[in-house]
């Protein structure tokens, strides 16, 4: 992948949320919600506190989404980071 994320923006790639509840029930895939977290793929050159390889935590329903080489990206402004884990 060839992408570089301008100013205070930064690549993600959402992660894994778990399918069963505690009690062992199976949620479906329309039913659940997307994940609030994502590991930090690219970020532009304006960003100095998250770093490459960083997992963070976001505002939900925030960003863009993008398909790079078949795989499904989120392009988020720093503002919308709300930490890192």
């Amino acid at each position: 992948m060839n992408f570089k994320p301008l100013g205070e923006r930064v690549l993600v790639e959402r992660t894994e949320v778990e399918n069963k509840t505690a009690s062992g029930i199976i949620i479906p895939d329309n039913a659940k919600e997307k994940p609030q977290t994502a590991k930090v793929v690219a970020i532009g050159n304006k960003i100095e506190d998250v770093k490459v390889g960083d997992t963070i935590v976001f505002e939900q329903y925030r960003g863009s989404e993008i398909k790079l080489d078949g795989r499904d990206y989120l392009i988020l402004n720093l503002e919308n980071i709300m930490g890192i884990m």
